[in-house]
């Protein structure tokens, strides 16, 4: 189960756009695993793709489609991630788009394709082709639960989040949908993002304060430092409201951008709550750095340390491994008697070692909380960065041997 996350909240409908989940057959039999949305016409998309130079076919072609007209349908399927399958994979792609144009009557560039799940397997069209019909019958504005699940591999539950605001005194809402739980570090995980809102913004302004929300969130969690094939975070406005168009200039542009970043940052910790046999989240907090990436450098460090992970697993405050870490993480001219680590409110390490004070029964009363803070200040300028992380266990190594059977 999630850690703090019981069950998918209630996820609002937005203007503009209708959902389906249907039955393909592509992996499993009888497990809904294709999605379809339809986006009003003139919808404005922006979208963040994965960094892996073996990126999945619907990938490029989705890039490729993006650069040509705006979007009207996303297609998503899951247990298969039509990556590592070469010319056939693009082809497939390619017809999957087509299949949907031919039943909906929009251009095959206007259907962006999305795939997750085992990579190298060629893609299964026939089986899209033949579900197509009823998943286009069965669009409805009410049906982001079913898709949430439907994009589900080794996720436990759905992952949604839903908001509302107020744009120069219009309501507008947002409502996105996450799935992954393992080979996740994004660098833009398996993971895989959908947001939605009826305001009204210029394309500029969206993939800007797509790119400012995915930095803040999903470029900010680690479950075991892999970056997948076919990582993509798409956010749509449809833009029925009646709220004004937003540009960057526009004095709402900000706060809609803060609600964005709340939701992918919602999301993004979903994932993480979510991870492949977690029984931990974790907080790596780096303060005190030159600048941005060396905090990082020192937060990824840790969070992604078998040996810090595998300690959190057990409960076990060994704080060893975590300065350990830090101390490898490869910053120049590190001044360790500067260095402070805290677990939680612990103070666990200042002055080059132990700290006087610390006692090992403080602690283990944080260790054994299922939310912890590894709180690091390496005293040496004012920038500081947050990721989060999972521990390491038995469940983990099960699950990923386990994978394709």
């Amino acid at each position: 189960m999630p850690i703090g996350y019981t069950e998918l909240p209630v996820l609002l409908p937005v203007g503009g756009v209708r959902l389906a989940a249907v039955a393909a057959g592509i992996r499993y039999p009888d497990r809904k695993d294709l999605v379809v949305i339809e986006l009003a016409e003139n919808s404005h998309c922006a979208a963040v793709f994965t960094r892996n130079a073996f990126c999945a076919a619907p990938v490029t072609v989705a890039r490729q489609h993006l650069s040509l007209q705006s979007p009207r349908f996303m297609l998503i399927n899951s247990g298969n991630a039509n990556a590592g399958t070469g010319k056939r994979g693009l082809e497939d792609a390619l017809a999957s788009c087509r299949m949907l144009a031919q039943r909906t009557g929009c251009a095959p560039e206007q259907v962006l394709p999305f795939s997750t799940g085992v990579i190298g397997e060629p893609l299964p069209v026939e089986r899209i082709d033949a579900a197509l019909e009823g998943a286009v019958a069965q669009l409805s504005e009410h049906g982001w639960e079913r898709a949430a699940r439907a994009i589900m591999t080794t996720d436990t539950v759905a992952k949604g989040v839903s908001k509302t605001l107020e744009l120069s005194g219009h309501p507008v809402v947002i409502t996105g949908i996450a799935k992954g739980a393992g080979m996740i570090r994004p660098d833009m995980a398996t993971m895989l993002a959908y947001i939605t809102t009826d305001a009204s913004v210029s394309v500029s302004a969206l993939q800007g304060c797509l790119e400012g929300a995915v930095e803040g969130s999903f470029n900010r969690i680690t479950v075991d430092g892999d970056t997948s094939t076919n990582d993509a975070c798409v956010l749509v406005a449809t833009g029925v409201s009646a709220a004004p168009l937003l540009d960057v200039g526009h004095a709402d542009y900000q706060a809609f951008c803060d609600a964005i970043a709340d939701v992918c940052r919602q999301l993004a910790q979903l994932i993480v709550r979510d991870a492949e046999g977690a029984t931990k989240f974790v907080s790596i907090c780096t303060e005190g750095g030159h600048d941005t990436q060396e905090c990082l450098q020192v937060a990824y460090t840790v969070a992604q340390s078998p040996l810090v992970k595998t300690a959190l697993y057990a409960s076990d405050p060994n704080w060893g491994r975590i300065l350990a870490a830090v101390g490898r993480a490869g910053l120049l001219d590190l001044d360790v008697d500067k260095v402070r680590i805290f677990l939680d409110e612990v103070c666990i390490v200042r002055d080059g070692g132990r700290a006087p004070e610390y006692r090992e029964e403080d602690g283990q009363r944080v260790m054994d909380k299922d939310e912890i803070r590894i709180r690091i200040q390496l005293g040496r300028g004012g920038a500081s960065e947050t990721v989060w992380t999972s521990d390491l266990s038995e469940e983990y190594v099960r699950i990923n041997a386990e994978y394709r059977s």
